[in-house]
């Protein structure tokens, strides 16, 4: 997706929970791991529930903010971020642990560009915008390192 505007980057965030979700749900019947299996479908729904978050931003964001382009974007920082649009069967053959870390490591690609995104940001409502969406990803990481320690505690 060419992302020009912030109103772009909620919809490609939105489609990145949501098909991480789906490949997730997907892999969880496929894993014969019992933990991650578990894990997977729990994730799953976790992204689900985060692609409906996001879509919330488009809906109450300043429209000011909405239209607001992204001039200094950069295309390899949001290319790397694995996209899952169509499900490769990959998480199905993780184990729990490997599971955890690209879980995380995906959030935190996310946090990261968000951060730079807020740091370029041309107009207040922009800036704002894209802070409240990394402050929802940051909370939404340590509710998911909680839980899943608790997974891990079982």
């Amino acid at each position: 997706m060419d992302i020009k505007t912030f109103e772009d980057l909620i919809i490609w965030a939105r489609e990145l929970h949501t098909n991480l979700s789906r490949c997730l749900s997907e892999c969880s019947t496929n894993n014969q791991d019992e933990r991650a299996s578990s894990l997977l479908d729990y994730l799953a729904k976790h992204e689900s529930e985060l692609a409906r978050i996001t879509d919330e931003f488009d809906k109450q964001a300043d429209p000011k903010a909405l239209k607001t382009r992204i001039y200094d974007y950069l295309d390899k920082e949001h290319k790397h971020i694995k996209a899952h649009k169509s499900c490769d069967g990959h998480y199905a053959n993780l184990d729990f642990d490997s599971i955890e870390r690209e879980i995380f490591a995906f959030h935190d690609q996310l946090i990261d560009l968000y951060d730079s995104l807020a740091g370029k940001a041309e107009i207040p409502e922009a800036k704002e915008l894209v802070e409240s969406m990394k402050a929802m990803e940051e909370h939404e990481a340590m509710r998911l390192a909680s839980q899943i320690g608790r997974m891990n505690d079982l």
